[in-house]
């Protein structure tokens, strides 16, 4: 089977690639076809992450393994695109550059027979130019400003001097509540 990919540069411009490749060919090839498509030179490291629906980023699948323990990580030449991706799980994200951080949102368009005649991977369709600089990311928190002060009650030392010296709770009735 051949899958067909949209491959979209996160930009504001409209820039992408559709990417045909075959089913049984790996992250890595896919990793491969993306980089030389868009004209990448190769030599960044680069990821895929898993994803759900709305491109909630999950699971990263690196190029190397760099785990503690030598190959205890999966890699991108570790997994079939078969394997990660079908007609229900149809998105994946690929970051390319970890400085520039240049990143993608992959989705599977279509699976259809394998043409005769056709070289796997291909780029079949191409829209825009890449622009020379990756866009700034922001990282956001949700409600940062009104989280940072969760604790914060208005009150200062004075307002605990009413309690300073007394030791006798009698004088607040919890004497009777606990007979």
């Amino acid at each position: 089977m051949v899958y067909k990919f949209r491959v979209i540069l996160d930009a504001e411009e409209d820039i992408f690639r559709d990417i045909a490749i075959l089913a049984e060919d790996t992250l890595e090839d896919f990793h491969n076809a993306i980089f030389n498509s868009f004209g990448f030179d190769g030599m960044e490291v680069a990821s895929f992450y898993t994803c759900d629906g709305t491109w909630n980023q999950e699971d990263e699948i690196p190029m190397f393994d760099a785990g503690d323990v030598p190959g205890e990580q999966k890699t991108m030449s570790d997994y079939l695109l078969s394997d990660i991706l079908d007609t229900e799980n149809t998105k994946i994200i690929y970051v390319y550059d970890f400085i520039n951080m240049w990143t993608f949102l992959v989705e599977l368009a279509a699976v259809e027979e394998i043409s005769a005649g056709n070289t796997y991977p291909e780029t079949i369709f191409s829209v825009g130019e890449m622009p020379a600089e990756a866009m700034e990311k922001h990282f956001i928190a949700d409600d940062e400003e009104e989280n940072y002060n969760e604790f914060e009650d208005d009150l200062d030392e004075e307002d605990l001097d009413m309690f300073e010296g007394d030791d006798s709770f009698e004088d607040y009735g919890f004497e009777e509540n606990w007979n």
